[in-house]
């Protein structure tokens, strides 16, 4: 479903369709009540949203890729979004680099640039943090430190610069 080129959206059956209704009347009941963790809750009806989205796909059509230099950037863009969303404090962004992915698929960094199209792999590494670090930012009530950890910079100074380099704003105007 998140794949490049994937499926956008999904014509249900009505047996579907009710299944999907109901855990969305779940979420519209959850925010009205008091329960302390009912963020966590319906981020769980989401997931089961999305798993049933996922299961109206067939699993061979996941899967075909015209050379290996697709299987390559495939793998590469799923390893990639297997590491967020950043849900929880003790959850880090580890791979970090091309290095770090290629040397996670058994092959040469060269060999993994050469694979992935239109952009460097640091490109989309750096894209996907950049858009995970917006989210967290404008979702989360965590402190720029901890999200600067959890994103895997070392310090929150590191982590300024590049959000500053690939948006052009700061982490505080971005938060609004």
């Amino acid at each position: 479903m998140y794949a490049p080129g994937a499926k956008p959206g999904y014509i249900l059956e009505e047996k579907q369709e009710r299944a999907m209704s109901a855990i969305f009347e779940k979420m519209l009941e959850e925010m009205q009540g008091d329960y302390a963790f009912k963020f966590d809750l319906i981020r769980n009806y989401i997931m089961e949203i999305i798993h049933g989205a996922l299961k109206l796909q067939p699993s061979e059509t996941l899967y075909a890729h015209t050379d290996a230099n697709a299987r390559i950037a495939s793998l590469f863009a799923e390893l990639l979004e297997r590491q967020f969303p950043i849900e929880t404090p003790a959850q880090q962004f580890t791979l970090r680099s091309a290095k770090d992915y290629a040397g996670k698929l058994n092959v040469h960094t060269n060999l993994l640039n050469r694979a992935i199209t239109g952009k460097t792999t640091s490109e989309h590494i750096a894209e996907r943090l950049t858009a995970e670090a917006k989210a967290l930012l404008k979702y989360t009530d965590w402190n720029i430190a901890e999200i600067s950890y959890r994103l895997g910079f070392e310090e929150p100074a590191h982590f300024s610069n590049f959000f500053k380099k690939h948006t052009s704003a700061t982490q505080g105007a971005w938060r609004g």
